[in-house]
């Protein structure tokens, strides 16, 4: 690696200087505090508030993380939608253990999320799809997502295919797109301060409610 990113990287420094977090402050239902810090960072106008990765795991252990956007948000937790068949799919399958990490940086804050996906029933899946764009609709038909194909010209070509075939009715969902709900049961909000000594206010689900604690940083 070349010396001088080397010395960059060694050498970068940012004093971080949010305002604090304290767990008297937050809400006691985590979800809530979410959409409290989420509309915050619509609000600043980010780029991509809803930009979240996602860790899962295959069934050779290893994990493996991307980035995907947050679609809604209902009484279980987070929702996004993806083909069934890609990578993820394949291994929420197996396991359906999963990790959110949403990282806001001009607002010096991190939410990490751990829990478990479950599909979303078919009616609501069919109901975001029926919300798509078109063009996006034929794409989830036209791309067999994470598997190899010889050039782009087999996504046109497909995509051609799709548009053919759909001409002039609605598209349908296909059978092997649509939803997760991440249902958590640790929720974690992370607020930057000066000289490292982070605020991380830890919510864990207990049987009946969120059990709230500070995390030293």
């Amino acid at each position: 690696m070349n010396k001088e990113l080397i010395n960059y990287l060694n050498e970068i420094r940012r004093n971080f200087s949010g305002n604090p977090l304290r767990s008297s402050s937050v809400k006691e239902d985590p979800i809530e505090q979410f959409q409290i810090w989420l509309e915050e960072a619509v609000n600043s106008q980010l780029i991509d508030p809803n930009a979240m990765s996602i860790t899962t795991v295959n069934e050779n252990g290893q994990p493996s993380t991307r980035i995907v956007y947050l679609r809604g948000i209902n009484e279980k937790g987070f929702v996004f939608y993806t083909n069934y068949n890609s990578n993820k799919g394949v291994s929420l399958a197996n396991n359906n253990k999963i990790a959110l990490n949403f990282f806001f940086p001009e607002l010096e804050r991190q939410i990490r999320i751990e829990g478990v996906a479950e599909k979303l029933s078919s009616t609501a899946s069919d109901t975001y799809f029926s919300q798509r764009p078109r063009e996006s609709q034929i794409g989830a038909w036209a791309s067999s997502q994470s598997e190899a194909i010889n050039n782009r010209e087999v996504l046109s070509e497909n995509v051609s295919v799709y548009t053919e075939k759909f001409k002039g009715v609605t598209v349908p969902r296909p059978p092997h797109w649509g939803g997760y709900v991440v249902l958590p049961n640790k929720i974690e909000f992370w607020q930057g301060r000066p000289n490292r000594l982070h605020d991380r206010i830890l919510f864990t689900k207990t049987t009946e409610d969120w059990k709230i604690e500070r995390l030293a940083p």
